[in-house]
């Protein structure tokens, strides 16, 4: 059974999902949320407007995820690449979903570069294409 605690965040379950089948067994935990302690560091490597560059601990990370489902719904994420690193993962994929106050189509690439700890995420940092996002961000509404 989904954690209720989750349930606000289905908007961004491709991701979520995505990201936990590429840890597989090297993590514990069922959901993504459940994989991120308080002292898990979530570092952006690109300027959005509203998304701290870094995020410490699940608290604040599920706070800055709260607004990007508000934001934006994804209807999928796929072209997952795993590369297993001596302490974690590096994990390419992509996103595909539609920016809710315009319904224009999101579509974006990812690195995250994952290291683990304890069978937990240590520290997460992310790349992304920054001009896809721009461009769907700064887009006019669908007429």
């Amino acid at each position: 059974m989904p954690n209720p605690e989750y349930a606000t965040y289905q908007p961004a379950a491709p991701y979520f999902d995505l990201v936990r089948e590429a840890l597989g067994d090297l993590v514990d935990g069922g959901h993504f949320f459940d994989v991120i302690t308080n002292q898990t560091i979530y570092e952006v490597l690109y300027e959005v407007p509203g998304w701290p560059r870094v995020i410490t601990g699940r608290d604040d990370l599920m706070a800055v995820f709260r607004g990007y489902v508000e934001a934006i719904a994804l209807q999928s994420a796929d072209k997952l690449a795993v590369h297993k690193t001596d302490d974690g993962i590096v994990i390419e994929y992509e996103v595909h979903g539609t920016i809710l106050s315009t319904g224009v189509n999101y579509d974006n690439r990812f690195c995250s570069i994952i290291r683990l700890e304890n069978r937990k995420i240590a520290h997460w940092r992310d790349y992304m294409d920054s001009l896809a996002a721009w461009n769907a961000l700064t887009a006019q509404a669908r007429g």
